[in-house]
């Protein structure tokens, strides 16, 4: 990683969606580096497909070194999004980082695909990173390294991806294009505003529950990937890094020296990730 200056020891992180998968990866990553970490999740109690709630995650962090604080609550409602930074801040004294790691993903044609869903995926996937992001401005201001990461895409204009499920894309490209107009509109703020997205399918619920999930699973990383790229860019300088939109494999070379990625899972030929050609 980087050095003591940009460690994660006592430094406070904001995550949404972080009941499981990768957000959940990346607050234990913190954790074991000494970081308090604030979850925000929609799953107070347990889902009878998806393992893990906000609190059994939370407990999982303090297990793992870090102090935690559980908010149950949704990244849609500006409400809840204050109510999670007044905890951070109450709490733990700040915040240092913010990560948007909540989405909805919904992938049938313009024809097939419902308004709900539709609106769904634009009100979590753009509203919810703009509302916590936003929310925890006035406090990364005063971090001494502070960043943004969100879970997003390189904006990629391949009639292949505007075509195969413009309404899904043109979420996940919103969240883009927020945090590379922060980068542009917070230059002069020392906040790093990056995205992540990864090289491969992460072995994630959402893929345990597709129907060919075997098959799916033996060709995806551990969501351990993300979360060891999200660390080696957050403990960069804020003022050196920012503006760009990272895959996982790219930081974890760039950042942490890393050359080999069998150690993640995924056999000889992991399945790509959309969005990369």
């Amino acid at each position: 990683m980087s050095d003591q200056h940009h460690s994660l020891t006592d430094r406070t992180v904001v995550i949404s969606g972080a009941s499981r998968g990768i957000g959940f990866a990346i607050a234990l990553a913190a954790a074991r580096h000494g970081a308090n970490i604030v979850l925000l999740a929609k799953t107070a109690d347990p889902h009878p497909k998806l393992p893990g709630t906000v609190h059994t995650a939370a407990a999982e962090v303090e297990a793992a070194g870090g102090r935690a604080a559980a908010v149950v609550g949704d990244v849609r409602k500006e409400e809840d999004v204050r109510r999670v930074v007044d905890i951070a801040v109450q709490r733990f004294g700040g915040i240092d980082l913010c990560v948007n790691n909540a989405s909805a993903i919904a992938t049938e044609s313009t024809e097939r695909l419902s308004v709900k869903k539709f609106d769904l995926m634009q009100d979590i996937n753009i509203r919810g990173t703009f509302l916590l992001t936003q929310a925890c401005l006035p406090h990364l201001r005063e971090a001494a390294n502070p960043h943004v990461l969100t879970i997003a895409p390189p904006v990629n204009t391949n009639p292949r991806w505007l075509g195969a499920h413009p309404a899904y894309t043109l979420s996940k490209y919103g969240m883009t294009l927020l945090s590379q107009g922060w980068a542009a509109e917070f230059a002069d703020a020392g906040i790093g505003f990056n995205c992540l997205w990864p090289q491969t399918y992460i072995a994630t619920s959402a893929v345990a529950n597709l129907p060919d999930a075997e098959r799916q699973l033996a060709s995806a990383r551990s969501p351990q990937i993300m979360a060891d790229a999200a660390l080696a860019i957050v403990t960069q300088p804020a003022k050196q890094v920012t503006g760009n939109c990272f895959v996982d494999v790219d930081a974890l070379t760039l950042y942490a020296g890393v050359d080999d990625f069998t150690p993640y899972g995924g056999g000889d030929n992991p399945t790509p990730d959309m969005f990369l050609d």
